[in-house]
């Protein structure tokens, strides 16, 4: 629920603003132990260099070297047939050609592609602009999509991006090669900041359905979010968050990863005196006594059930869920995620069927 995001100090006067160039651009570089290391007078190119050093060698380091696709799952060619195992082997490959013949079942396994077409899709909307620490969401979010941009460029496979804003949807080709994802980091980091109450009325569902409609070819989209709504009044874990029904249609052809960015503040809100709880995405705004108690278990009650949403929606659809915080180790949460998915990206990359069946 966006409007559990408190806005809790104005800019201090005679701070210097952030540079337009380097637009988002904070630390999002740190150490497995120690200070965040701040990137926030550094150039895009300086920023990106650091970025990607920090996330090829500590992933390369975390995996050991090990191929670091996402996506060893089946491609478009057909390879040879063999038995059929059950309860392991999807029935849609059976081959009844050959089950005919030799009167056993048989399935026909498909040739892994090579080179696949990854997308990524950041959510920039107000409340991605929120951190407590030194790291916004949206730095974070870019952290993430550089993460798997890296990795995409290190298999050779084409990567392209999008970036949700209240009044539309950026698209950046989708290409091959180091430059090319380069040029797509820095317009994601140079991009400007939206405001607070912007006018617009795109969400997370409609740049979902962007993502549905304008991507032919299939591959691994990357869904980078906070999955905050903005003016829900009531969360329930079984009332479907408005984004749910494209994130169902996107990974009928696609593998789906969905990153969850949060704060630190919004899973355990602190103490801090009377502050303004402020939606920046609505007219809402309370000021909320943090000094009680009561007050604060019923943010963070809030917070936690629209994360349970969040959850199981994306559990029913069938796609991968990593959470990011600003306030943890980014890079090493990725990594445990990526070796986990490798292993089970067959089984969840299939959506639910009726019955229960898998």
């Amino acid at each position: 629920m966006a409007s559990t995001a408190p806005q809790f100090l104005p800019p201090q006067p005679g701070s210097p603003a952030p540079s337009r160039q380097a637009a988002a651009v904070l630390s999002v570089v740190k150490e497995p132990i120690g200070p965040t290391l701040s990137l926030r007078h550094l150039a895009p190119e300086a920023a990106l260099r650091r970025l990607e050093l920090t996330i090829v060698r500590r992933l390369d380091g975390y995996l050991q070297g090990d191929h670091l696709g996402l996506m060893p799952g089946p491609g478009s060619d057909l390879n040879d047939a063999r038995q059929y195992v059950p309860g392991q082997d999807d029935v849609r490959r059976m081959d009844w050609a050959v089950t005919a013949r030799t009167t056993v079942p048989h399935v026909r396994d498909t040739i892994a592609d090579r080179e696949l077409e990854v997308w990524a899709l950041l959510d920039a909307t107000p409340s991605m602009n929120w951190g407590t620490g030194a790291v916004t969401k949206r730095d974070l979010g870019i952290a993430a999509v550089a993460t798997f941009g890296f990795v995409s460029q290190k298999m050779g496979d084409r990567f392209g991006g999008m970036m949700l804003h209240r009044d539309g949807v950026i698209r950046m080709p989708a290409r091959s090669g180091r430059n090319a994802l380069y040029a797509l980091l820095r317009k994601m980091l140079e991009d400007p900041i939206e405001t607070d109450r912007p006018k617009g009325e795109y969400d997370l569902a409609e740049g979902i359905e962007a993502m549905v409609r304008t991507q032919q070819r299939r591959g691994l989209r990357v869904v980078v979010s906070d999955f905050l709504t903005a003016g829900d009044s009531e969360i329930s874990i079984t009332r479907p968050p408005a984004w749910e029904r494209p994130l169902r249609r996107l990974g009928v052809r696609n593998q789906v990863i969905c990153v969850e960015v949060i704060d630190a503040a919004e899973v355990d809100f602190p103490n801090i005196g009377e502050v303004l709880v402020s939606d920046p995405e609505s007219d809402f705004s309370r000021f909320i006594n943090t000094g009680d108690a009561k007050a604060r278990q019923a943010v963070n009650a809030a917070t936690r059930a629209q994360r349970e949403r969040t959850a199981a929606a994306i559990r029913r659809a069938g796609a991968g869920h990593v959470v990011l915080r600003t306030d943890r180790d980014w890079v090493s949460d990725i990594a445990r995620f990526v070796l986990t998915y490798r292993r089970t990206a067959a089984v969840i990359s299939q959506p639910q069927r009726a019955g229960g069946a898998s």
